[in-house]
């Protein structure tokens, strides 16, 4: 490692990798630096290339680290201290590849596709700090090969209910000859994931994530929620069934959370995931975990799931309940077969409800 006041070069899988300000403070009250961000990835690196390589991946920065009152900018307002990137930056290295997507709007762009943890570390330099990989191959970007299934507490609820609807994930899974793989969030949620066959459509593996969601619901329905209007929520964990649609993404294995603990996405075990709290996994301690119980995920690779039988319940939902489509996320193009994009507190009343009897 050649190292001088402004800049660090370190030897990254055969490629060099320049970090910039590596003293830069990123998480303060912990005492992270940039450089220490960088080395966290290198030190993960085997687990979070699983998670990232071959994948379009959107990069969070923070080229300003994470401090009080620091912001994500957002599509109605750009001025926040960080940011979502999409396409790959002009002054990425050769070395770097791309995948070619194309988003809900129509338009495309070449996203970052890491095949070493070289480009890992390069984009860390860049301030990423949260990596969100597509569930596609740049091989085949039309194909999902991995389901999502996101639990997502309301408020009322927290990162103990959606560890208590976990397991009944799973059991559901098995009843469709599946498994899942479970990781906390690195916030209050928990993530479980399921790898595919890559031989339908974003359209058709949303639509088994619903058929899921809504199995799931009617047998907890004190304890989940399928529905998109936060309004009807209640205090119960929302399955985000649109973590499945085109361009939405989930934040991956061993990425870094925005929060002042720099805590990290964890793959767990089933059977330690009720022990565990958001707290356990951080930038400064997963680096030993891992090289003590290496990637949690790796199983993945092992095992591609057909959703037939997910798509056959979408049917008889539909057939027997009269089950549709739901709502997609507000900045989609209007999707066929979707249901009124309207909060239900807004929708207009028939006729009838406004005649005096």
């Amino acid at each position: 490692m050649a190292s001088s006041k402004d800049a660090v070069i370190l030897d990254v899988a055969g490629h060099e990798v320049r970090v910039s300000s590596p003293e830069k403070p990123y998480f303060a009250e912990k005492g992270i630096r940039k450089i220490d961000v960088v080395e966290y990835f290198v030190a993960v690196g085997e687990g979070i290339l699983f998670a990232l390589e071959d994948r379009p991946t959107t990069l969070e920065r923070w080229p300003g680290g994470v401090f009080e009152g620091a912001r994500l900018s957002t599509r109605v307002d750009n001025t926040g201290d960080a940011f979502y990137q999409k396409r790959v930056p002009k002054n990425a290295p050769p070395w770097v590849p791309t995948a070619h997507i194309t988003f809900p709007s129509g338009r495309t762009a070449d996203e970052i596709a890491p095949d070493s943890v070289a480009v890992v570390a390069w984009c860390a330099n860049l301030g990423t700090l949260t990596f969100h990989p597509w569930p596609v191959s740049k091989a085949d970007v039309e194909s999902p090969n991995q389901i999502r299934i996101d639990l997502d507490p309301q408020p009322g609820t927290d990162f103990s209910d959606a560890v208590w609807v976990a397991p009944h994930v799973r059991e559901l899974l098995h009843e469709f000859g599946m498994e899942g793989w479970p990781k906390t969030s690195g916030g209050r949620g928990v993530h479980i994931y399921v790898p595919i066959q890559p031989r339908w459509t974003f359209t058709d593996v949303r639509r088994a994530v619903i058929a899921f969601g809504r199995e799931l619901e009617r047998r907890l329905p004190d304890r989940v929620t399928m529905s998109w209007w936060k309004e009807e929520r209640g205090e119960k964990i929302f399955i985000d069934y649109n973590q499945m649609a085109r361009d939405r993404t989930i934040a991956s294995a061993y990425s870094i959370r925005p929060r002042p603990h720099a805590p990290v996405s964890a793959p767990v075990d089933w059977d330690e995931l009720p022990d565990v709290t958001p707290f356990d996994f951080d930038v400064l301690s997963m680096p030993a975990r891992f090289r003590e119980v290496g990637d949690k995920h790796a199983g993945l690779a092992d095992h591609a799931f057909g959703i037939e039988p997910l798509l056959e319940l979408a049917e008889r939902q539909a057939k027997d309940d009269g089950m549709g489509d739901l709502p997609y996320p507000p900045d989609y193009p209007k999707m066929p077969g979707e249901p009124m994009r309207v909060q239900p507190s807004r929708a207009k009343r028939p006729a009838s409800d406004n005649a005096s009897g």
